[in-house]
């Protein structure tokens, strides 16, 4: 009777995910298609897709390494590659970390640009539709999907200005004095912030976007780090009411309502109401600071 060892179960998961990663990215680059890519038409092309060279040409990766890759050969590819693939590929996170994983890296090398979500179509519409109330999409670790006009009216940020990678609510807190001082007392909103992220945190270890933004946290705000280290308290996310305080307006009481796309790691929809005839007022006047 044979043994199967130890060492041969491992070879064979490894031979096994190599197939599984060849036949991924050849499904996942027979179902773009190469006009949306912008790549010029070349000729008639017997198979749907892209051709294994035009990955290559946009991955910036040797043609005859991607087919290997593709054949399900023993090629070893690095960190840089696979995401440089991933985004040739037009990867979503989750297919990503599907990638990373099927070529024996770890997840957590996952560079935070190739995690990036982009807002759909539909979602863009629904945050314009919603106009004039103030609205955004946060994904659970308050990075900031999409917003509608009235939303950076209302925090004083022309988010279109800021950097994707710094468009996180907690960031934003933390370095820009108009966005904090529209959300008031300090000494309030800062250990919410607080309790927020490390109820998030506990699931999210080792998430390489979750690990990046609470060090930058801590580089940019010492009493974030503070609070941190020396208070344990967590916060769940909830519907409540909101003040805001606007320079010309004065203080705005608003009903925070939140929607999840899916129940578990979706992204929240924010929406901002006035909660009386004179919320409606103010919210009318801040539609004028165009």
């Amino acid at each position: 009777m044979t043994t199967i060892t130890k060492l041969d179960q491992f070879t064979s998961t490894l031979e096994d995910n190599r197939k599984m990663l060849a036949a991924f990215l050849r499904t996942r680059r027979e179902s773009l298609d190469p006009q949306r890519l912008g790549l010029p038409r070349s000729g008639r092309r017997r198979t749907p897709g892209l051709r294994r060279e035009e990955v290559a040409l946009l991955a910036d990766v040797g043609v005859t390494w991607y087919t290997w890759l593709e054949q399900g050969r023993d090629v070893n590819p690095s960190v840089s590659v696979m995401t440089a693939i991933a985004n040739a590929l037009q990867c979503s996170p989750v297919e990503t970390r599907h990638l990373f994983i099927l070529a024996g890296l770890s997840p957590a090398e996952i560079p935070a640009s190739a995690l990036c979500e982009n807002l759909s179509p539909a979602s863009r519409r629904l945050l314009d539709a919603l106009m004039p109330n103030p609205a955004c999409m946060q994904k659970p670790n308050f990075d900031i999907l999409g917003y509608n006009h009235n939303f950076c009216l209302l925090m004083g940020v022309d988010l279109d200005a800021v950097p994707v990678d710094e468009r996180n609510c907690i960031y934003q807190y933390l370095t820009d004095e108009n966005w904090s001082r529209r959300l008031g007392d300090r000494e309030l909103i800062l250990p919410l912030f607080v309790g927020y992220f490390r109820a998030g945190m506990t699931e999210h270890r080792g998430d390489p976007r979750w690990e990046a933004l609470l060090e930058s946290f801590f580089s940019v705000s010492g009493e974030f780090k503070a609070l941190w280290q020396q208070r344990y308290e967590v916060r769940g996310i909830e519907n409540h009411l909101k003040q805001f305080t606007h320079p010309q307006i004065g203080t705005i009481q608003m009903q925070q309502t939140n929607w999840f796309s899916t129940p578990r790691d979706g992204a929240r929809l924010l929406v901002y109401l006035p909660v009386d005839e004179e919320g409606e007022r103010q919210l009318e006047q801040l539609s004028q600071f165009a």
